[in-house]
């Protein structure tokens, strides 16, 4: 049963039809959309100039970027389990959320005054991880309960869209704010701050959040419809036992030991557009804008790719998202230079962030009781976030010892190989076979 959940789309309830399948996702995925829209703007606004600020501004070395790089998205990992526990807890998804946008908030006025201090600056970062890792479990999770389970794939396909929106114009702002008030990092903080504060505002007076059990037709009641009722508000608490009991189980387990393995095939947004910077002798100047590059591919193929993730199965998508990656890396060892090699690479990589950040958290949703959706999904990110921490610093040994060709190329040949340990997870040969969402 799991496994033919895993590799393909769930059946259609009873009285979905056509209309219902393509039907709008519900105004609380939109509300949610806008939220992560804005919050994005403001962090891309930073992550655009971090590379260059810590490399070629404070001349760290590839194993100290590496470090602070890992930190940036898995030093504050188990924070998600934390979090997704409190959310299931408590079935306050919306405040826990709304901790983590504020957290990130101020982490960006930390920045003002970390100054030229390497440990100040991590110090910054992890605060500002911890509001994503807060927040992250709670905010997919109340997607899948506001989302009829056949529809999954297409609501976090918007929702993903509409983040990588502001993904989009994060670095455009970036660049904006650089070019009226030259080199000042510390206007680009002030700006991203206000920003991230607009995202909190519109959380707390547009997203909704119902009590378990009180599901109007088209959002909560999706996940009933599922199987995985999400409990009465007279059901006792969800408690600690209860939560890591999920890792006892096949499902929940595979998917973990999965999302691990893939994440430790990551090496993350800065080793990329600094092998990038590097090949092309870009200009520092348009640096931000690589990230622009990426998310124009996201905003365009993550809605396509999450309605084809309903369609023809999830794991069949995030599979070629992966292998996208390994392209991604190929390209950057390869003879391929110039703008080719800038708009090439960059559409492959916006296509891997677009066919598995929504889908794979898509895929888990249906395998996930709603009572314990949260941790769910929680575990699924810390696995990803703990191997990416582990891979950040590898990849960044592996460049100062064998030097950047060397270390793309091996990152290329783990993709390859963890592809292959993902698909013995989670599928069979015999059940590798997709079918169609009827029409």
């Amino acid at each position: 049963m799991y496994l033919s959940t895993v590799s393909r789309p769930v059946a259609d309830q009873p009285g979905s039809g056509p209309r219902r399948r393509f039907a709008m996702v519900s105004g609380n995925v939109v509300a949610l959309g806008t939220v992560s829209l804005i919050t994005d703007v403001s962090a891309e606004m930073v992550a655009a100039v971090l590379p260059l600020y810590l490399v070629l501004g404070l001349h760290l070395s590839p194993v100290a970027f590496g470090v602070l790089d890992g930190v940036h998205t898995g030093a504050t990992a188990l924070l998600r389990v934390v979090g997704g526990f409190a959310a299931d807890r408590f079935r306050r998804r919306k405040l826990i959320a709304g901790v983590g946008y504020a957290l990130s908030a101020v982490a960006k006025l930390g920045l003002l005054l970390a100054g030229r201090s390497i440990p100040a600056i991590g110090a910054v970062i992890a605060v500002d991880r911890l509001g994503k890792g807060v927040r992250s479990a709670p905010r997919d999770a109340l997607i899948t309960l506001s989302t009829p389970p056949e529809a999954l794939g297409r609501a976090f396909g918007v929702h993903r869209a509409m983040d990588s929106v502001g993904a989009f114009l994060g670095p455009l702002a970036a660049f904006a704010v650089l070019l009226v008030v030259g080199q000042s990092y510390d206007a680009v903080f002030v700006t991203s701050f206000c920003i991230a504060a607009l995202a909190v505002v519109v959380l707390v007076l547009f997203v909704r959040e119902r009590p378990d059990g009180d599901a109007p037709d088209g959002e909560a009641a999706g996940a009933a419809a599922g199987g995985a009722a999400a409990g009465g508000p007279d059901d006792p608490k969800v408690s600690v036992r209860e939560a890591f009991g999920l890792l006892r189980g096949g499902p929940a387990r595979r998917l973990v030991l999965a999302a691990a393995m893939l994440g430790l095939a990551t090496i993350g947004d800065g080793f990329v557009y600094l092998l990038l910077q590097r090949q092309v002798d870009l200009g520092l100047r348009w640096f931000p804008l690589l990230a622009v590059g990426t998310s124009l591919a996201y905003l365009v193929l993550a809605a396509p790719l999450g309605v084809l993730a309903d369609r023809i199965g999830r794991l069949p998508v995030v599979i070629g998202g992966y292998t996208a990656l390994g392209a991604t890396y190929l390209l950057l060892a390869g003879p391929v230079d110039g703008w080719p090699l800038v708009a090439l690479a960059l559409t492959l990589y916006g296509t891997f962030y677009a066919a598995t950040d929504g889908v794979l958290i898509a895929l888990a949703g249906p395998v996930l009781p709603a009572r314990l959706r949260t941790t769910g999904i929680a575990l699924v990110q810390t696995g990803q976030a703990l191997a990416y921490l582990v891979s950040s610093v590898l990849f960044g040994l592996a460049w100062q010892a064998w030097g950047p060709e060397n270390a793309i190329r091996a990152a290329a040949v783990a993709v390859a190989g963890v592809l292959v340990g993902t698909l013995l997870l989670l599928t069979s040969p015999s059940r590798l076979t997709t079918r169609k969402v009827p029409r």
